[in-house]
C-alpha cells in the first residue's frame, strides 16, 4: 500500500496513526501541497476531490477520505479493535468522531484558512471576523472536552479509538499551525493528552 502524505497535514496523519496502531506497513508518499501535486491530473486520477491522504492499494484502486481509509484498514486488519465491538459501541464511536469533526475539526479549519500561514502563501485576504468566530468556539469545544474527560480515560469511553486519533490530531495540528493550544488550567483534557501522546503510534506519526 502506498500512502500520499505531506509534513504536517492533519487528516494524513489521522491514518499514520491509525495504520501504526494495526501493524499494517505501507509506502509513505510525499504530495507536495505547497507546489500544487495535489491538483496535478496525474492525482485527481486517484482523487477527483484534490485532496490528500489516498492510500493506493497494490493493485492501483485508491480510497480518498481519512475515515474510509481507515474503515477499510479495519476491515482487512480487524485486531485491535478501533470502531467499536457491539451495535451500541459502532453507534457511540461514530457519533463521537463526528461531533470532533463537524465541531472541532470544522473550526480549526476556519481558523486555518484565515490565518497567516494559508493567507500569506496563497496571497489571499483573511476573514477576521470569521477567524475570531472560530477561534471562540474552538476554545470553547475544549472546554466541553475538559467537562467530558473527567468523566471518561477517552473520547468514547473507556479506550483508544478512532474517535481519540481524530482529536489529538485536530488538537495537535490546532496548537502548533494554528496557535489553538488548549488553555493550560484545562486539567482532565491534558491529562487525556498525555495519556493518549504516550502511545509508539501518536509519538510516532
Amino acid at each position: 500500500m502506498k500512502l500520499y502524505d505531506y509534513p504536517g497535514a492533519p487528516n494524513p496523519r489521522r491514518v499514520k496513526i491509525f495504520l501504526h496502531e494495526k501493524g499494517l506497513a505501507y509506502e509513505a508518499v510525499n504530495c507536495d501541497m505547497a507546489k500544487g501535486e495535489h491538483k496535478l491530473p496525474a492525482f485527481l486520477e486517484k482523487n477527483p476531490s484534490g485532496k490528500i491522504p489516498v492510500l493506493e492499494l497494490d493493485d492501483g484502486r485508491c480510497l480518498a477520505e481519512s475515515v474510509a481509509i481507515c474503515r477499510y484498514l479495519e476491515a482487512i486488519q480487524p485486531e485491535p479493535n478501533l470502531f467499536g465491538r457491539d451495535p451500541f459501541e459502532l453507534g457511540h464511536i461514530e457519533m463521537r468522531n463526528r461531533q470532533i469533526e463537524l465541531e472541532l475539526w470544522t473550526q480549526v479549519g476556519v481558523s486555518w484558512v484565515n490565518g497567516p500561514i494559508v493567507t500569506k502563501m496563497w496571497q489571499v485576504e483573511p476573514n477576521t471576523r470569521a477567524k475570531r468566530a472560530s477561534d471562540a468556539n474552538v476554545r470553547r469545544y475544549h472546554e466541553r472536552l475538559d467537562h467530558e474527560f473527567g468523566q471518561s480515560d477517552y473520547v468514547a469511553g473507556g479506550r483508544f479509538t478512532v474517535a481519540d486519533i481524530s482529536l489529538i490530531s485536530a488538537i495537535d495540528f490546532g496548537a502548533k499551525l494554528v496557535d489553538l493550544q488548549p488553555d493550560e488550567g484545562l486539567e482532565n483534557l491534558w491529562q487525556w493528552h498525555a495519556r493518549v501522546s504516550a502511545r509508539d503510534s501518536v509519538k510516532n506519526n
